[in-house]
């Protein structure tokens, strides 16, 4: 029964991941209008699908990293009610965050989870040193370190483009607004001039999208922008499957041994479901609240963001893809002066209240499956 409880947590948990995080990847995209929804939704299925099966050679040390050892007393690493309340926590934790559209962290939701459960066992031990060294401190330094290597590297992108004369083009658009003249509104003339009067609206809108002139190396500038832009965008879907799903899958790894590499697949299908089911809200938030994307501004931010997160799975560092995620597209916000600074806020605080309720839930978890 406790393996059947732990499979069903360990699914929840992997399913809220994907609807939270999936998308993040390609948010860059869509903000851009480089790509649409549907569109960048299908890169990000399929690169999370090939970075999860690559995770499932290439993460063992993050596998290590989430199962307890070090947080909590030997004795309870692997252990079945420890790990169902870790993953009912951080389940119920994303998903309340995903209905809610904030952009939250996995890693930080499992810590709490790890967290709460810990301070709950009947030793009352839990270690906090290992909490600030190998959780804490990449956690709080991803982010800043993300939003300044963005408007670095947007800078240099930036003087890059100038340099090979590659110009971008701000188009005009012509909407169509019903007007009637305001000092006589009864007369003849208003009413033949009433939806007649064409407003206009100049920079970026839904159906007017900023591209780029010139070419580079023979090959025309947009369409080099935007094949780049894809191929980073996929880069993250992929490091950020490979870098979350050991995380998931430790749990299911370390109590059931005998699902062996049915727990890897588990994981994968369930984050591809809950990217493809429940994205919409966060996609939106990521893509078009934080600050205005053009197509060059997207790809740096997106290529800044796949560099940080690969490197960090590549060293087997526990960051969140949010946080360097949000990071860099702020960081374009930044470079522009053009931030929303609510939205921002708004995201800061759920990642505030993520960890401790987490850790309240993990708590409350333990309690009910020890009774149980």
């Amino acid at each position: 029964m406790s393996l059947v409880l732990l499979t069903f947590v360990g699914f929840w948990l992997a399913y809220s991941n994907g609807a939270n995080d999936n998308f993040k990847g390609v948010a860059t995209l869509f903000g851009s209008n480089t790509l649409g929804f549907r569109q960048a939704l299908g890169l990000a299925a399929l690169a999370t699908l090939a970075g999860g099966v690559a995770s499932c050679f290439l993460g063992g040390m993050l596998v290590q990293t989430f199962n307890g050892t070090g947080l909590v007393p030997s004795a309870w690493v692997g252990s079945p009610e420890l790990l169902v309340s870790v993953g009912a926590a951080s389940a119920a934790t994303i998903l309340l965050a995903t209905w809610l559209g904030m952009p939250t962290s996995t890693t930080h939701a499992i810590t709490g989870g790890l967290l709460g459960a810990g301070l709950s066992l009947p030793e009352g031990r839990f270690s906090w040193t290992p909490l600030a060294k190998g959780f804490a401190v990449p956690l709080l330094v991803s982010p800043l370190l993300a939003i300044a290597l963005t408007v670095i590297v947007y800078a240099m992108l930036h003087s890059l483009r100038s340099k090979l004369g590659i110009s971008r083009e701000t188009c005009v658009c012509l909407v169509d607004e019903s007007r009637q003249l305001a000092t006589a509104p009864n007369t003849r003339a208003a009413q033949q001039t009433a939806g007649a009067i064409p407003g206009i609206q100049v920079g970026q809108t839904a159906a007017c999208a900023e591209i780029y002139r010139g070419r580079c190396i023979g090959v025309d500038a947009q369409t080099v922008v935007s094949a780049i832009h894809c191929a980073s965008g996929a880069a993250l879907c992929f490091a950020r499957a490979l870098n979350d799903t050991p995380k998931i899958a430790a749990l299911l790894l370390i109590a059931g041994s005998e699902l062996g590499w049915g727990a890897w697949g588990l994981v994968v299908g369930a984050m591809c479901a809950g990217g493809l089911l429940n994205a919409r809200k966060v996609a939106l938030t990521m893509s078009k609240r934080i600050t205005e994307l053009n197509p060059g501004q997207g790809l740096t931010a997106s290529l800044t963001t796949a560099s940080l997160v690969l490197g960090a799975s590549y060293m087997g560092v526990p960051v969140s893809t949010t946080h360097v995620s949000c990071g860099s597209i702020f960081g374009i916000g930044v470079s522009r002066g053009q931030g929303r600074w609510k939205t921002v806020m708004q995201i800061l605080a759920a990642w505030l209240l993520t960890l401790p309720l987490a850790a309240l839930l993990g708590a409350i978890a333990f309690s009910l499956v020890r009774s149980w």
